[in-house]
């Protein structure tokens, strides 16, 4: 078997809005778990918690998230501006 080479370079990676996008997911994964969270009997009594819990981890994990495309963000812009 031989092995697989591009024959074209790799594309730019795509820049948009990342912070707005990853705030976004973190209010809906938190308001996902908040809309569940009257219903936890239900879910529990069925084996399904772990939706619930599912939603929580999703906000925690955005919470990082947004520390984190923040710092990049400034890291990017920083130095494009000390390379202009």
């Amino acid at each position: 078997m031989t092995k697989w080479t591009p024959t074209h370079a790799a594309p730019e990676p795509l820049e948009g809005p990342v912070v707005p996008t990853i705030i976004g997911g973190t209010v809906l994964w938190f308001v996902l778990f908040l809309v569940q969270l009257p219903f936890y009997g239900w879910f529990d009594d069925r084996g399904h918690a772990w939706w619930v819990w599912t939603c929580l981890a999703g906000a925690g994990l955005g919470l990082i998230g947004i520390w984190y495309v923040r710092g990049r963000d400034a890291a990017l812009k920083r130095v494009a501006r000390d390379t202009a």
